[in-house]
């Protein structure tokens, strides 16, 4: 069997983490939160409501690349979620990876409805003030699946391993 890599992207509150959880899951995949391997300083320059700028975020972009080139050393099939918020962010990701053997989708959800997911979870360092700049630093991923995350998890998982499979 060829692993699958799915890179879970979009703003924070988009649901990643859920989606990923649950797409791994039914996959029998490995999951990975992206925001896990954010160094320390990262982690407390986002709580105290600064964004990361793009010396920031390299790092950690290496780290997650090394990760997801393990996964497909080892013939795991993966499943991570991360922001990947910049064409040049995605590209550091799948760096040095077979050419199609990492899948981008994008998890899309209106403002409103994304800052009202904000309003209403406890994240260890993601400050809600940092959403506008989110919205402001994505760029069009033009070879991503795209996936409108209004619905239950598994409605929206499914949505995703059709458009996969195609």
């Amino acid at each position: 069997m060829i692993p699958m890599i799915v890179v879970l992207m979009g703003v924070s509150g988009s649901g990643k983490t859920t989606i990923g959880t649950l797409l791994a899951q039914r996959e029998g995949a490995v999951f990975a939160d992206g925001d896990d391997y954010h160094p320390l300083t990262n982690k407390e320059k986002m709580k105290a409501g600064q964004p990361l700028n793009d010396e920031d975020r390299e790092p950690w972009l290496e780290r997650l690349n090394v990760l997801l080139r393990e996964w497909l050393e080892t013939g795991k099939s993966g499943v991570l979620a991360c922001s990947a918020l910049k064409e040049k962010y995605r590209e550091i990701l799948s760096a040095h990876t077979p050419k199609g053997s990492v899948q981008f989708v994008l998890l899309e959800g209106s403002k409103e409805l994304i800052a009202s997911r904000l309003a209403h979870r406890n994240h260890e360092f993601m400050n809600p003030g940092l959403l506008d700049s989110q919205f402001k630093t994505l760029e069009d991923p033009g070879d991503a699946l795209r996936v409108k995350n209004d619905r239950t998890p598994d409605e929206v998982v499914t949505e995703i391993l059709t458009k996969l499979k195609k």
